[in-house]
């Protein structure tokens, strides 16, 4: 992956087959689905693979010394990938092998392979070229183009083919083959470039100094997701020498409010580049004007933006969409958070409009004002506009789904944190001391009424409010947002840390989205019972700030565990199912990894 609009999902050894969602990706669009490895008779065994290198012989009878080796070494950039395979003769008599790759392009968008929704395309123009060692597959539909390029060094025979062998349309999977001669032992060396046009943002060079950690463990963890962090941070389309973390691979390797925001808040003390590029982008796409079509209306923050087919020709709603009740006070939150780690004056100034815009939407169209900020449930694109997003995510304890307009009660946090935030700025560096003092009792108002109405009778806290008011009463890891954000008193603070810990919440490995025991409750659930790292970071920071440390040196040690079993990187989600002795944690089957707030999770474990 490289650039964070590129990326290249394949099987174990390098192929790539076409299947599901293998591929090799460029702004949601697949410009390579298939790179197959061919070789002449006999086949090749793999000695060694892994993600960027795969090491050959022929398969052959037991004691039988292999004639030759082939290394199979791998690149990606920048709306590149480069393969390049090495022949080595080893028998002394020199070689002739015929090697080479099948390969095609499908031009695929990612929501295509993402969900069972099919889109009919009858009005798309596909194409091919092949001459001189090079071949390109062309794709185009009302306006919307993509092109792929194969270049071959030397130059390789290019032959179009059906799954039968025989000659095909254009369009079509092609056989790029070398008739390879290796002198005795000697080596030689072929090499296949795809270029995708265009070709994505550039690859931004961030990486920055590593924190000491003494704990070997954590410091694993840390380093590991500071690398991802590093990897998945993308240049900012038309705001110049700006950064920020894309979501996460596969599927979010794009501008994404929430998830950008909240990675950027976790690593704002060792990257916090990454919270000055999030804010810029952000004020730059902030909404301007009311479209029901992309839930945008004037001051909120985006959602997502997308440049795949589906969503530049209007086909799915996410090209440039709003459909998030929490990413407008979380803009405020990485605001004042980033002038107080930082003091950048200058940032905080330039984006004053877009601080009081932010403001203006949660007080205004938000509902804040008086009330909550809530989400309707009847507009395009999500139904939930929660980070807990699933449709099935909102539900009452026995199960029933919460009718709209919701109020959440994490939003209902970050409101809370985002208004004395920006009061302090509004005092500070905007010299504005009346709405400063303004800011702070609207906050001082949002945790009176929080109070009444989110405060369930076993002293937890609702999930939510419904439509009508009623508090929805599953017990759901939310409650550990609004601990971290200050908005409980503290004898109702020990009560929700109590319970946060207790094991029908905490797995052994992290806190479950959905407390155990209750009617919706499911392990392999996403919202619904999985465990989420970043989530869990959350409510461990929550824990610790509130005085309840050990129960936050607890759960710290268990999610520290989880990534001990993979290589030190924490996925974006696990299941909920119980830590057994001897095992570690059961995967989640369709967790996305590297994910931008899980790898800048174990930052905020530092703090212990």
């Amino acid at each position: 992956m490289a650039g964070t609009t590129c990326l290249l999902t394949a099987a174990p050894g390098g192929d790539v087959t076409g299947d599901g969602t293998d591929g090799f990706f460029v702004d949601d669009c697949r410009h390579l689905s298939r790179l197959v490895l061919r070789v002449s008779a006999p086949a090749l065994r793999a000695l060694r693979a892994d993600a960027t290198s795969a090491v050959y012989v022929p398969q052959a009878e037991r004691h039988t010394d292999p004639p030759y080796t082939l290394v199979r070494r791998r690149r990606v950039r920048p709306g590149r990938l480069i393969e390049t395979l090495e022949l080595t003769d080893l028998a002394g008599a020199g070689q002739t092998v015929e090697v080479g790759f099948e390969v095609a392009a499908d031009f695929a968008d990612q929501f295509e392979l993402r969900s069972a929704r099919v889109f009919g395309k009858p009005d798309a123009l596909r194409g091919y070229e092949a001459g001189g060692g090079r071949l390109t597959y062309s794709y185009t539909r009302r306006g919307f183009a993509r092109t792929t390029v194969i270049d071959t060094a030397p130059a390789a025979a290019v032959v179009a083919v059906t799954d039968d062998g025989a000659p095909a349309q254009p369009a079509g999977a092609c056989h790029v083959t070398w008739a390879v001669v290796v002198p005795p032992r000697g080596t030689v060396t072929v090499e296949i470039t795809v270029s995708a046009v265009p070709e994505g943002r550039a690859e931004p060079d961030i990486a920055g100094p590593l924190p000491v950690v003494v704990r070997g463990d954590l410091a694993r963890c840390v380093h590991q997701g500071l690398a991802d962090l590093d990897a998945l941070s993308m240049p900012v389309p038309d705001v110049p020498d700006a950064v920020m973390p894309a979501a996460g691979a596969p599927w979010f390797l794009t501008v994404f409010g929430r998830d950008s925001l909240l990675a950027s808040l976790f690593a704002l003390r060792h990257r916090p580049e990454l919270a000055a590029g999030t804010l810029r982008a952000l004020a730059a796409t902030q909404g301007r004007m009311v479209d029901n079509s992309r839930v945008e209306e004037p001051g909120k923050i985006i959602h997502e933006t997308r440049r795949g087919e589906l969503a530049t020709l209007g086909e799915v709603p996410y090209a440039r969409y709003y459909g998030s009740v929490d990413a407008t006070p979380l803009f405020l939150m990485l605001l004042a958070d980033y002038h107080h780690v930082t003091g950048d004056d200058d940032l905080i100034r330039r984006l004053a409009p877009a601080a009081r815009a932010a403001v203006g939407w949660m007080l205004g169209p938000g509902g804040l004002s008086g009330g909550y900020l809530r989400y309707r449930t009847d507009l395009p694109g999500l139904v939930h506009h929660c980070w807990k997003d699933s449709a099935d995510s909102i539900v009452f304890a026995d199960g029933r789904p919460a009718t709209g307009p919701i109020a959440v009660a994490e939003a209902q946090g970050y409101a809370y944190r985002a208004l004395l935030g920006t009061a302090r700025l509004a005092a500070r560096v905007w010299d504005d001391p009346a709405w400063s003092v303004t800011l702070s009792a609207t906050a001082t108002g949002l945790r009176d009424r929080f109070a009444t109405d989110f405060r369930l009778p076993d002293g937890f806290v609702a999930l939510a409010l419904d439509a009508s008011g009623a508090a929805v009463d599953a017990a759901a890891s939310n409650a550990g947002h609004v601990l971290w954000c200050g908005l409980l008193d503290d004898d109702w603070a020990a009560v929700v840390a109590a319970r946060l810990a207790g094991d029908d919440f905490f797995s052994g490995w992290g806190v479950r989205t959905l407390a155990a025991g209750q009617a919706p409750y499911h392990p392999l659930s996403y919202h619904r019972g999985g465990v989420w790292p970043h989530d869990t970071a959350i409510t461990v920071a929550a824990l610790a700030a509130t005085g309840h440390r050990t129960e936050a040196e607890i759960i710290a040690d268990g999610l520290i565990a989880a990534a001990s079993h993979t290589g030190g990187r924490l996925p974006e989600v696990m299941t909920g199912l119980t830590r057994e002795p001897g095992h570690g944690p059961v995967p989640y089957p369709h967790s996305c990894s590297p994910q931008a707030w899980a790898a800048a999770a174990p930052l905020l474990l530092l703090d212990l």
